[in-house]
């Protein structure tokens, strides 16, 4: 066999291989399959619907995610927001999460917390399960809030986020909270840190107006607050 015969079946058996290999490669099933795995380590899960749309993070607290609403992501006010779940409605927009954390400080006190909370549409959390500790202070409780009807001001929690402390910033919040814009709390359940169980019940203004509670020596007790939270009547076991 000469040279140009020998290249010329060299060609051949390359090109049947490469028509060989890409059949092969379409006729594929290349949809995503099940996988089993006895242990995996990761730093961030991304679930998605199937059309992209993203419906939940878990992360560690360096690939925790910023505000996604609609699908577009902006830094989140507080920073980081540590470790966790983030949960999306079908809009790819957050409606709660799942956050938790506790260390013992270079000063030997310890902090932790852990907060799992659900979200009104396009606004902050309405209901909350929180927990919190500090140089052996805790308090635990669910929360109820109230929150406006307008989807919540990025630019304005960022804005105050990114202000000293001093007048400025201390009249700007009060305008917040007399107005509102950022929701205001109606119920409190739990335990206060001084181990007093108390239930909190407020107006539509965020203004407590009746707390119960038992003191951590076992007083218990039902008062009656004003708008100014001056105390109306207090009502005691052996209140007549």
């Amino acid at each position: 066999m000469n040279v140009n015969k020998l290249l010329l079946l060299y060609s051949g058996i390359l090109t049947a291989a490469f028509a060989f290999a890409v059949v092969s490669e379409a006729g594929a099933d290349t949809r995503p399959g099940k996988a089993a795995f006895e242990e995996i380590d990761v730093k961030r899960i991304n679930v998605r619907e199937d059309d992209g749309t993203i419906r939940m993070i878990v992360s560690n607290s360096s690939h925790a995610p910023g505000i996604i609403m609609h699908g577009k992501e902006r830094p989140h006010p507080a920073g980081n927001r540590g470790a966790g779940i983030i949960f999306y409605n079908e809009e790819g927009s957050e409606n709660g999460g799942l956050t938790f954390a506790g260390k013992t400080g270079p000063d030997g006190k310890v902090s932790g917390g852990g907060h799992l909370s659900f979200d009104q549409y396009e606004q902050d959390q309405v209901i909350q399960l929180t927990q919190s500790e500090y140089d052996g202070r805790r308090w635990a409780g669910m929360i109820i809030n109230d929150r406006p009807d307008q989807p919540l001001d990025f630019d304005l929690a960022e804005r105050i986020s990114k202000m000293p402390d001093g007048p400025e910033r201390t009249a700007l919040l009060e305008k917040v909270q007399a107005e509102g814009s950022f929701g205001r709390q109606r119920l409190y359940v739990g335990k206060t840190r001084d181990r007093d169980s108390a239930v909190m019940l407020s107006d539509a203004m965020g203004r407590p107006r009746i707390r119960m509670q038992v003191t951590s020596d076992g007083k218990a007790s039902i008062d009656f607050l004003d708008e100014k939270g001056a105390l109306i009547r207090s009502v005691a076991p052996n209140t007549p």
